[in-house]
């Protein structure tokens, strides 16, 4: 790969970023930051050395089947990389990076703001004042319940998870988790964490659910109807991972039969589009897709993505690359 490589950028970047990647490579941005359509991506694919998608762009089988032979690195501008088809990207050995590390703490902040705010009624009290309907103080109105002393059941306890349980502890939660592995003992001494190796058995013990795991095909639904049915019906659920992690359609079902407390509500299944018999719900906090959304947070992982970028066009190996294995 030359120096400095093609790199075709999909989404419009924080400022700094995009103004060093056209110092570093010969970059071609998105200004007017409209999401690129199938055939957009296509062509990207075929002329680019480098392409930076984001989550909004899916770059399945059928982008990379008709990618040049030239196009050598996918360097995603996030986390997750579960719009992209790794398997067929090893078979045209192209090479797939990511941004780890870098949003841990703003999601962890958004996770631990909708657990707070779900219990506590914040945004029905809002709508309300916005709306004129606020007669002032009463002692029976808008009760919530409390968030000290209940159970958190954390969801996933990688960086995200760990960050979140944190937080919990600092607000008088209990926390426990379920993860595909045991975290080390020394990690669970400090959060007071309680392990769980069977998720149905964690679900209907909890108070609030936290879901913190990534999307793959083993987490696709993980949060099915029938785990769903086993919630308390006190229960709420926040969800700052990825909506494929929920069956949505049965989660809305239960929060409109009162079969569930509540939720909050970061990412949806069918993103952008969002259930309509959600949008109805006011026992339900919807936010659209914020969880990493800091100035801090996006430059700090455009700078990962431009390590990655000149890492590999330098000859070495990136200090990002995703590997099938990994999920």
């Amino acid at each position: 790969m030359p120096s400095k490589p093609v790199v075709i950028v999909t989404r419009k970047l924080p400022d700094a970023i995009e103004t060093r990647m056209m110092e570093l490579f010969k970059a071609r941005l998105n200004l007017d930051d409209r999401p690129m359509t199938q055939a957009q991506l296509v062509e990207a694919a075929r002329t680019a050395e480098v392409l930076v998608p984001t989550v909004t762009d899916r770059i399945d089988a059928a982008i990379l089947s008709q990618a040049g032979p030239q196009l050598k690195l996918i360097a995603n501008f996030g986390t997750g990389v579960d719009h992209i088809d790794l398997k067929t990207a090893r078979q045209r050995n192209i090479t797939v990076t990511n941004t780890p590390g870098v949003l841990t703490e703003d999601t962890a902040d958004m996770t631990m703001a909708l657990i707070l705010a779900i219990p506590r009624r914040l945004a029905e009290g809002e709508r309300l004042i916005r709306a004129g309907e606020w007669q002032g103080w009463g002692p029976t109105f808008m009760l919530g319940h409390r968030i000290w002393g209940k159970r958190l059941g954390i969801i996933g306890m990688g960086r995200i998870g760990s960050a979140v349980a944190r937080r919990a502890r600092g607000f008088g939660l209990a926390v426990h988790y379920h993860n595909r592995r045991r975290v080390h003992a020394d990690l669970e001494r400090e959060l007071e964490a309680t392990y769980w190796e069977s998720l149905d058995q964690m679900l209907a013990r909890m108070d609030i659910i936290s879901v913190n795991c990534p999307h793959t095909p083993a987490t696709y639904h993980l949060l099915s109807a029938r785990r769903l049915q086993l919630l308390q019906k006190h229960a709420y659920v926040v969800n700052t991972s990825r909506g494929e992690v929920i069956d949505e359609n049965a989660l809305t079902r239960m929060l409109e039969k009162g079969q569930l407390a509540g939720a909050g509500l970061d990412v949806f299944e069918h993103e952008p589009a969002v259930n309509p018999k959600l949008l109805k719900l006011n026992n339900v906090l919807l936010l659209p897709h914020m969880g990493s959304a800091t100035m801090e947070g996006r430059t700090d992982m455009g700078e990962k993505v431009i390590i990655n970028i000149k890492t590999f066009a330098d000859g070495h190996k990136p200090p990002d690359r995703v590997l099938e294995s990994m999920f």
